[in-house]
Parts: structure tokens; sequence; C-alpha cells
């Protein structure tokens, strides 16, 4: 029960971000929005919609790679994030473009959420997110470390998106620098919480039985 807590705060807590950011997108969004922002100008549909629809795309191809990864919390992840990142943009609650300042800390504030939320909720360990699990799979069959292969793949979604012509700016290329060491270093430093909670859960079930 505590992973599945952890793990639906911390897609809450991504979800968010990615809101944020994509209501500063004349600034530059994360890649993996970019691509998704350019289907939904270019054919319809909503952005969590095309969020949702590529993630399935890379859960397959995941399954390809490494199974180990592919679990029941990556299925709900690639319909969560979309479905909460179009509900955040539908309750319209969050900032919206101002001016240059203002809007360079509201976007890097949105970069550091999804940092931080996409470490929690990988830490639960009931399955990696399909664009995490993707990345994850690639690291371990490689052998480079994870902050690299973030930087490589999503280089080069980037360019997918950027040919398709979504929203590409400054922000774009600094994101995955700031975003990939919050990552890595919250999902180390949650993931040593929820190993500890689970012992002491264990001991207390075995106290108890004995």
């Amino acid at each position: 029960m505590f992973r599945w807590s952890v793990y639906l705060i911390g897609i809450m807590i991504f979800s968010m971000g990615i809101s944020i950011t994509i209501n500063m997108q004349h600034l530059g969004i994360h890649p993996w929005d970019v691509l998704n922002v350019a289907f939904f100008e270019k054919v319809g549909l909503s952005i969590g919609s095309w969020a949702i629809i590529i993630s399935f795309v890379l859960i397959v191809i995941s399954w390809i790679l490494d199974k180990s990864y592919i679990k029941l919390g990556t299925f709900l992840n690639a319909v969560l994030v979309g479905a909460f990142v179009d509900l955040y943009l539908w309750l319209d609650f969050l900032p919206k473009a101002s001016s240059i300042w203002p809007d360079i800390l509201v976007i890097i504030t949105g970069i550091v959420v999804m940092g931080i939320g996409g470490g929690i909720y990988n830490s639960a360990g009931v399955g990696s997110g399909p664009r995490d699990g993707f990345m994850l799979s690639i690291a371990d069959k490689t052998g480079a470390s994870i902050g690299k292969v973030r930087i490589i793949t999503e280089s080069t979604v980037l360019v997918l998106g950027l040919i398709l012509g979504g929203p590409v700016f400054v922000f774009t290329f600094i994101f995955t620098f700031i975003q990939s060491p919050l990552f890595q270093y919250s999902y180390l430093q949650m993931r040593s919480v929820v190993e500890r909670v689970d012992e002491n859960y264990r001991k207390r079930d075995v106290s108890n039985t004995a």
C-alpha cells in the first residue's frame, strides 16, 4: 500500500510539472512534450492523449528489450500521466505566460517538479514509466549511466519533435541537463526510504506472527 501511495503521489507531481512547463511552451518544453504538442497541433486529440499513445508504443519496445521494467504500474503510468496532464490543463489553475523573467522562474520550477516527481514514482518499484522504463532498459543493456542514456534518447526525440514543428526554444535544450540529475537523485533517495519502510513492515509482520 505504501509503495502504491508513493507511486501515485509521484505521478501527480510529475504530471503537474509537465503541465506547468506546457503553459510556458514559448520558452521551450521537454523533448517528449515537444513531440506530444506537435502531434496535438498537427493531428488533433489532446496533449494527454498523445502522451498515452506514445507511452504505449514505448511499452511495446521496452517489452522487447527488457521485460523486467514492465509491471502493472507501467501501464497505469501510460494512462495516468496523460490523464492528469489533461486534467491540470483543463482546471486551468497553474501559472500562465506573462513576462520573460517570471516565466523563466515558472518553467524552472516545472522542470524541478518533473525531475523530483519522476524519481519518486520510479522509486516505488511498481513499474517504471514507459519513457523511464525504455531508457532504464537501454542503460542496463549498454552499461551506460541513466543520465547519459536520458540525454541521448531525449535529444533524438527532440530532433523528431523539431521536424514536426513542436515548440522548441532555449529551455528545450536546458531541460534534460536540469531534470536528469534531479531524477537520479530523487530516485535513489526515495528508493532507500521505500526499502526502509518495507523492511520495517516485514519486521512488524514477523513480530506479530511470533
